[in-house]
């Protein structure tokens, strides 16, 4: 059997932490990182005991009656015996999807579903959250289904998933990812920002403040307003620098200090932060500031 079809990773551009609180959120594609299933060319590699307990898992779910389609679990185990491998270059630990790529791809190949559920979006969102909670202990589906689908969804305050079109134009100011070169674990930073929302005073800036800043950034990252854009980043970097900055890796905060003094950049969290990546908005992804020449930098 060849390999199966590749699934990119995902960025999320706006909303986090904020669509805990019930926010919208902006998430998208990126074709930089991808993955698929398939076999390696040399004989005796083994069997992966990270799909083996994917397997298993799906396999007690369906058994249970708790998956919401039909799917083959003979023939993934199968395959598995046979050296299947999920092959990826989307790093884990740093809040691209990984797993949610993982998942989309045993899904495209394994599931057994209609041809009009191909593209209904609640229906996939409950699949793939029903698969990706062998990863997490709990998962939104949305990863998953944006690798799927490959398309940017809004993810509005009701939690409805809607399909947007995002302008490809390369003037002006534009979207990068920075490499802090760390994983992290995203568990324990989402514990920490819900006890510091027993605060009523966080959980009011969080809000009040936090949830229209970021909304703000959606509409005018969708609707290509960059000057407008740039103005709202500011306001959400520096929101986050001041409220969230355990969540800032210590080795980042003097560079992120540094674009809200100078204006010639601004960085945000990209996902739960920690490590993995930040993101952040620069006049010219082609002609980046001094300061951010010594670090892996990468257009969105």
């Amino acid at each position: 059997m060849e390999g199966g079809n590749s699934f990119n990773a995902k960025i999320l551009l706006f909303g986090e932490y904020s669509i805990i609180r019930s926010s919208k959120a902006l998430a998208m594609p990126y074709s930089l990182f991808d993955g698929k299933l398939n076999f390696p060319d040399e004989q005796g590699a083994g069997i992966d005991s990270e799909l083996t307990a994917f397997s298993q898992y799906l396999k007690q779910q369906h058994d249970k009656g708790n998956l919401s389609f039909d799917f083959d679990h003979q023939s993934f185990s199968f395959d598995i015996s046979s050296g299947l491998r999920f092959k990826s270059t989307i790093p884990q630990g740093y809040g691209v999807g990984s797993s949610g790529a993982l998942c989309a791809a045993v899904f495209d190949r394994y599931a057994k579903i209609q041809d009009d559920q191909k593209n209904d979006i609640s229906f996939l969102k409950e699949c793939f959250k029903e698969m990706e909670s062998h990863f997490h202990g709990s998962s939104s589906g949305v990863d998953p289904l944006i690798s799927y689908l490959n398309v940017a969804l809004l993810i509005d305050s009701q939690k409805q998933l809607t399909e947007v079109f995002l302008d490809k134009k390369t003037d002006g100011p534009g979207v990068f990812l920075l490499n802090t070169g760390r994983a992290r674990r995203t568990e324990p930073l989402v514990n920490l920002f819900m006890e510091k929302c027993s605060s009523k005073d966080f959980a009011y800036l969080c809000d009040r403040v936090l949830t229209p800043i970021s909304d703000e950034c959606i509409q005018h990252y969708i609707n290509n307003d960059k000057e407008a854009l740039w103005k709202k980043f500011k306001e959400l970097s520096a929101f986050q620098f001041e409220h969230f900055n355990p969540m800032i890796p210590a080795l980042y905060r003097d560079l992120w200090t540094k674009g809200l003094e100078t204006d010639r950049f601004y960085l945000k969290l990209c996902g739960a932060g920690g490590g993995g990546f930040l993101l952040g908005l620069a006049p010219n992804l082609n002609d980046l500031p001094q300061e951010l020449k010594g670090n892996e930098v990468r257009p969105v």
